[in-house]
């Protein structure tokens, strides 16, 4: 397996640093409002590497934040006449329902910012101790041309950075150093939440707090660290540079990034009028629409969101899920005398499994979601010229097993749940009573899983059992 090595600009072989094991970093969101399709895309994508990565074979410690505390959710805050905590809180329960509508998996750790403060201040006393950081009248900075590797990511020159580009430089006033310094630590201002440390009363910089969760949950180096391409430069530089000079090792050995996101062909903001956030597409789109279409192009492509866009992606995946629901239906209509021939139904199986193959190769390829589509696409065209009733259950079954194992590697529902009737669930429940009485309550727990499965919920009441649907 190859990965594109923003760190080496090639293509490298995967190699972890522990076979069999991978600790991966994901940079997640500021949480002061509803997620936005831009936030969309790195979720999706770094989920889905996630899931191959595991689908190879691999135990993948799987590690993305929530900013917790920053500029934005203060003002939100203070806008609303609420506490920070209240914002981030809120705003991170409304991302989870989000990600879960994509069928993004939880993170193996979602740490918050504001609970790893103690970890933060102490790298940043590491830091100073090791003469990489200083201290001006509460506020401590990172000297950032004491490390000589700096601008290694992003392939910036220190000494471009300073005589041109100030528009690139890292903001923050005169008493720095050196105007590339970056901010570690800085002093409370009035109405903003903040906590003791040895230089003032105040709160972290930005980069310092994935530096210190990402070595709490993964350790001193990783395998890979990944985020949008709008972050390397300077949030993931500045990462490298805090953690290397307080660890005395590499932080990480592939660093991944995804494109930009446009909408029609313009930068997405609220000043055009198309920002949209997922909330909003999802009133519109089933939301595994969403996930296929941010699939339908290599992540690390610029990919441009349209109406029209997400309209071929809506028939591309109920191109799959018909291919599905057709199978599931000639399995089910075939003969018992069906697949006489069982030298024919082994080469119709070859054929399929060569697809399968494809679909690896372009996931080998640094995470090719585009062709491993086109190779389900070809599975499904060959599945639906190649098997009709004549052939056997078992080999119909396992076509189709295997167009939606390629697709849940993905993240792909391909799978239509067959939606109970509410006769059905009524006497699941009279059954389920009835356990309960006979003190059955394994088969009564049973039972509560099983709709709970199909997205039913049980209410006991005085009056008696209540149901919903989700």
């Amino acid at each position: 397996m190859r990965v594109y090595n923003t760190l080496s600009k090639r293509k490298e072989e995967f190699v972890p640093l522990e076979p069999g094991k991978v600790k991966m970093y994901v940079c997640g969101p500021t949480v002061y409002n509803l997620i936005h399709i831009g936030n969309a895309r790195p979720m999706i994508v770094f989920d889905t590497v996630r899931r191959y990565l595991e689908h190879k074979g691999y135990e993948v410690n799987y590690v993305s934040n929530f900013t917790d505390v920053d500029d934005k959710i203060i003002a939100k805050a203070n806008e609303e006449g609420v506490s920070s905590k209240e914002i981030s809180e809120r705003y991170i329960a409304e991302c989870k329902k989000d990600m879960e509508a994509m069928n993004v998996r939880p993170a193996t750790t979602h740490p918050l910012a504001t609970q790893e403060i103690d970890g933060m201040v102490e790298m940043i006393q590491t830091l100073m101790d090791k003469g990489y950081a200083y201290n001006v009248d509460g506020t401590v900075y990172f000297r950032t041309r004491k490390f000589q590797e700096y601008g290694k990511l992003s392939h910036k020159n220190l000494d471009d950075l300073r005589s041109g580009n100030r528009s690139l430089l890292v903001t923050g006033e005169d008493q720095k150093e050196d105007p590339l310094d970056f901010v570690l630590w800085k002093p409370k201002k009035e109405g903003e939440p903040f906590w003791p440390s040895p230089w003032s009363d105040g709160r972290p910089g930005w980069h310092i707090e994935c530096s210190v969760m990402s070595k709490k949950y993964l350790g001193e180096e990783i395998d890979i660290h990944a985020g949008g391409e709008d972050l390397i430069f300077p949030h993931h530089e500045n990462e490298i540079a805090q953690s290397e000079c307080c660890n005395g090792k590499p932080f990480a050995r592939y660093w991944l990034h995804n494109a930009f996101l446009n909408i029609d062909n313009r930068k997405m903001s609220k000043s055009l009028g198309n920002f949209f956030t997922v909330r909003e597409i999802s009133e519109k789109y089933d939301l595994q629409v969403l996930r296929f279409f941010m699939l339908s192009a290599h992540y690390r492509s610029p990919l441009n969101f349209s109406a029209d866009l997400m309209e071929a992606a809506a028939s591309g995946l109920e191109r799959i899920r018909n291919a599905v629901s057709n199978l599931a239906y000639i399995k089910e209509n075939s003969r018992a005398d069906s697949g006489k021939d069982p030298e024919a139904e082994q080469e119709i199986l070859a054929g399929a499994k060569a697809f399968v193959s494809k679909f690896d190769e372009a996931m080998d390829d640094d995470f090719n979601t585009a062709d491993a589509i086109a190779a389900i696409f070809e599975l499904v065209k060959y599945a639906n010229s190649n098997l009709t009733s004549e052939n056997s259950p078992e080999l119909i079954g396992a076509v189709r097993d295997e167009i939606v194992g390629l697709s849940d590697i993905l993240g792909l529902i391909v799978e239509e749940k067959e939606e109970l009737l509410d006769a059905d669930i009524e006497a699941l429940i009279a059954e389920r009573q009835a356990a309960r009485k006979a003190k059955d309550f394994a088969r009564a727990d049973e039972i509560r899983s099983q709709l709970a499965a199909q997205g039913i919920t049980l209410l006991d009441t005085r009056e008696g059992v209540k149901w919903k649907r989700a």
